[in-house]
């Protein structure tokens, strides 16, 4: 999944895709470089982003969903927590909702079983303005597979059937390093819920602060969490790097087909 944030705050790459025809030449770039999906953003949930309203995101996002639709064959993902935007990103081709607030908004659930379209649940604890003070967890695995499970359910009682759910487990939301860490580590556990798993880890802050390096930097330690992630279950990741991160996948999947 290539990342396409159409905002002018993203923590990596903040403007650089906000105008239609840019983003759609990016688009097509992460296709040809190997992404089956592209995730189209067009609020930024970095730590201690701003409120987007809805008017202003449907902006943003409605333009660039319906040219990648026009234009290349690729499953578009938007990641949204908005009603109104889910819904027109249903109408103008989207196939997949990724919301970070997992449907807690009021009519996101609503709106979510309306499209038809498969849902992506990410576990996070309050908002991005707030989710980094002070998050406490007694066990993160437990607060994580507890969380989804319980919006899994959610989505089942509004008609979302089960087989239409991805889980997220949020990495760098409402998580310290050691949250970060420890969640990765025991990443595995989360396939007792039965689903998909999306890890988006590419660039994060967490690969920052045990490298020191900035986000520029950070393309080493982003490829080596893919090729771990794959190991512990994921089955799409979430990332700006799609040619680097498409060479580790089929790397692995070369080992792993040989007799």
């Amino acid at each position: 999944m290539g990342i396409l944030n159409v905002t002018p705050d993203s923590f990596s790459d903040g403007g650089r895709f906000a105008q239609r025809d840019a983003a759609l030449r990016h688009a097509e770039a992460m296709v040809e470089a190997g992404a089956s999906l592209i995730d189209v953003g067009g609020e930024s949930t970095r730590p201690g982003a701003r409120t987007v309203s809805p008017t202003e995101e449907l902006e943003r996002v409605a333009p660039v969903v319906e040219a990648i639709a026009r234009e290349l064959d690729v499953i578009i993902s938007v990641d949204t927590s908005t009603p109104a935007v889910m819904r027109e990103s249903a109408r103008l081709g989207a196939g997949l909702i990724n919301d970070v607030r997992s449907l807690q908004r009021d009519g996101a659930l609503d709106a979510a079983a309306d499209t038809g379209l498969p849902v992506c649940l990410m576990h996070m604890r309050g908002e991005p303005g707030n989710m980094q003070d002070d998050p406490c967890y007694p066990d993160i695995l437990d607060e994580v597979q507890g969380f989804l499970s319980e919006r899994m359910v959610a989505c089942t009682a509004a008609g979302i059937a089960v087989e239409r759910i991805v889980l997220d487990p949020g990495f760098g939301f409402a998580k310290t390093l050691e949250h970060n860490l420890s969640l990765f580590r025991r990443m595995d556990g989360l396939r007792v819920l039965g689903r998909p798993l999306l890890v988006g880890v590419s660039r994060k802050s967490m690969i920052g602060k045990v490298l020191g390096h900035e986000v520029d930097g950070r393309l080493s330690g982003s490829l080596a969490l893919a090729a771990l992630a794959l190991t512990k279950g994921a089955h799409i990741l979430r990332v700006h790097d799609v040619a680097e991160t498409v060479d580790v996948v089929r790397m692995i999947a070369a080992v792993q087909a040989a007799q």
